[in-house]
């Protein structure tokens, strides 16, 4: 198919059943034909009679375009979290380096950094904006990454006034849960002990998980002691568990989704944040970028059914889901695909929202734009943010 076809694809809304609103609308079918029962309240409402307590955000990022996930058979549990939310195939999209986008997506303003730059962002985070305005505890607000250095500086901002005292807690998984920390730590029978000589590569290695480090006030993040225990032992029991031997194409993001699973069942937070970036593979091999989205959605599938299983997370608990960009249209020498062409399949990406205020099975062909995603979430918690993204009105039911 053409690119205009896909795009028309994704477009077209109402279809019923029939075998011919299937071949011209495929998602809206969809949407139709696997919808689910309404969920029945769990929890008193939140800010603005809002039954929405907590929020997921995924960033499936690494550059992934339409066409490979609602528009291809690889993302059978996006297709069925778009069947009962709501879809926006039209979110534009203006930086195209990983770090910039993504940056762009958790502070609500489009960001100018460029794809090897780490600093944190200048404008503050949502992270921030929720903990700043809700009062909520450090352990409430959680940030899953795949392990990459500058997904560090996701955590919190820069800006004055926010900064580490409202920042995420935040744990790398490819940092944290690999073989030689389990080595390290874990003995035969459990916990060994440290050699003095191993306590500088212990520091190291347990520096994965990055929790903001105090600031020249000593305002810090500000876990509580007890919090601090809880977070020691996930840890501990993850490495004895086997998320160290998560191996193979995809493993770094497959860890932090499997992370991000485990911190929603235990610790339950209000807010949790996770990158992504395994798929950025395409550039030298699009069969690998496609192993990636495939494994990714797999997780993102245990994720969703960790949520639905629950029944306090699954009457309480709001998830996004979208890529940081797409990627070109046209395969590059390597029958690989880069970001840069400035086609649409770069330029817009694909929005699944799914809660319990959202609409449900509706395909909204407005354009909107990625820096709008955070201010909607901030508004679910009672919030307002400030930058240039604008609250996603047609999402709520």
């Amino acid at each position: 198919m053409t690119r205009t076809t896909h795009r028309r694809q994704l477009l077209q809304a109402g279809a019923a059943l029939a075998a011919s609103a299937w071949l011209s609308d495929p998602l809206s079918a969809l949407l139709a034909a696997t919808a689910r029962p309404a969920l029945q309240p769990w929890h008193p409402a939140a800010p603005g009679g809002r039954r929405t307590q907590r929020v997921v955000l995924v960033v499936f990022g690494g550059g992934v375009r339409s066409r490979e996930t609602l528009l291809s058979d690889n993302t059978p549990h996006l297709r069925r979290i778009a069947a009962e939310g709501v879809v926006y195939p039209r979110v534009d999209v203006r930086n195209n380096g990983h770090y910039g986008s993504t940056v762009s997506i958790l502070t609500g303003s489009w960001e100018v950094f460029g794809i090897r730059e780490n600093a944190r962002p200048v404008e503050p985070t949502l992270f921030e904006h929720v903990r700043k305005s809700t009062g909520l505890s450090a352990s409430d607000v959680w940030l899953s990454t795949s392990g990459a250095d500058q997904e560090t500086n996701y955590a919190f901002s820069s800006a004055a006034g926010y900064g580490a005292r409202y920042g995420a807690n935040l744990i790398g998984g490819e940092g944290i849960f690999n073989a030689e920390f389990r080595q390290l730590v874990v003995g035969t029978g459990g916990l060994r002990r440290v050699d003095p000589g191993e306590e500088a590569l212990l520091a190291s290695l347990r520096g994965a998980m990055r929790m903001p480090a105090e600031t020249t006030d000593g305002s810090g993040l500000q876990n509580d002691p007890e919090a601090l225990a809880r977070i020691e032992s996930y840890i501990l029991d993850e490495l004895r568990g086997g998320a160290s031997e998560i191996t193979g194409p995809g493993a770094s993001d497959a860890k932090a989704m499997h992370v991000a699973r485990n911190l929603l069942s235990i610790f339950r937070p209000r807010l949790l944040g996770v990158t992504l970036n395994d798929a950025d593979i395409a550039h030298g091999s699009y069969n690998d970028y496609v192993t990636v989205i495939r494994r990714n959605d797999d997780e993102l599938g245990r994720l969703f059914d960790a949520v639905r299983g629950d029944a306090e997370l699954a009457a309480t608990t709001a998830l996004f889901v979208l890529p940081e960009f797409g990627r070109d249209r046209d395969f590059n020498a390597r029958r690989g695909l880069d970001h840069g062409d400035g086609s649409d399949d770069l330029n817009q990406v694909t929005l699944v929202a799914w809660g319990p205020d959202f609409k449900r099975g509706k395909v909204d062909s407005h354009e909107v734009r990625a820096i709008d995603v955070a201010p909607t979430i901030v508004s679910l918690f009672g919030g307002r943010m400030g930058g240039q993204g604008a609250v996603l009105d047609g999402l709520f039911a």
